[in-house]
């Protein structure tokens, strides 16, 4: 449902040039959470723009569900549901009813579709009481659940969740954790960035460690620890990352 073939990413300053991302290949099937891992500038973010259409690739090739990300850019941010950084980035004066509606129109659902997928994710998520409530009122979890329905209420096929728990407490980061899991029972397509070991553990199937844009090794993550003759997917990690081992 998700393939990256060959992408590179390069950017230009004056005569300068920064490889972002460097030959980068991996696909995604449905039902299955991929982790994308690596520091803060390994080219995670890059990666995901590039497959969220806001950046088109300098070489190779990214397809959604079919569709090219530069060619039919439209059919590709049809399919895909985004949740970045922790930030809900919800409209304060505006009701959780009026968020996820909002979201509904400007991806081209109906009145009737979007007021059925708000009764049907406002029980999914618990929040009957709250739709009619302004968001800035809410708490940190429950502007999240508000998140979370909104970036799902077009019914998306893949997922991307970049660092979805930075500056969160525990129990708003559980509450991504939750809804991640769900949206792999529903057979979503799920890539999730992160640098958080534990959160890689709880959740990937499979994952790969991209280091300066660069892949160090991909697989399932006890594939990925007996590639590295390490225990865990930190001590893989650090072992690949910090000192540069192969």
């Amino acid at each position: 449902m998700l393939e990256v073939n060959n992408v590179s990413k390069v950017f230009k300053k004056g005569d300068k040039e920064f490889v972002a991302v460097d030959s980068l290949n991996f696909s995604v099937k449905a039902g299955e959470i991929f982790g994308l891992i690596g520091t803060n500038g390994a080219g995670k973010t890059t990666t995901m723009r590039m497959i969220a259409t806001t950046l088109k690739p300098s070489a190779g090739n990214i397809k959604v569900c079919g569709f090219d990300t530069v060619k039919q850019d439209e059919q590709v941010r049809n399919n895909i549901g985004i949740l970045f950084g922790g930030d809900t980035g919800l409209y304060d004066r505006l009701t959780a009813r009026e968020n996820i509606r909002y979201f509904g129109e400007l991806n081209g659902m109906d009145e009737y579709e979007i007021e059925k997928q708000i009764e049907l994710l406002s029980q999914a998520f618990g929040l009957k009481d709250y739709l009619d409530r302004r968001c800035g009122n809410f708490s940190r979890g429950m502007k999240q659940k508000t998140s979370f329905a909104r970036a799902i209420i077009h019914n998306p096929q893949v997922m991307l969740f970049d660092e979805p728990t930075s500056g969160l407490d525990i129990l708003a980061s559980e509450e991504v954790l939750d809804f991640i899991k769900q949206c792999k029972k529903m057979g979503k397509t799920i890539l999730l960035s992160s640098h958080n070991m534990q959160e890689v553990e709880e959740l990937c199937d499979r994952a790969l460690i991209i280091d300066k844009g660069q892949t160090k090794v991909q697989g399932t993550l006890p594939q990925i620890n007996e590639f590295c003759g390490c225990d865990s997917i930190k001590e893989s990690f650090i072992k690949l990352v910090k000192r540069g081992e192969l």
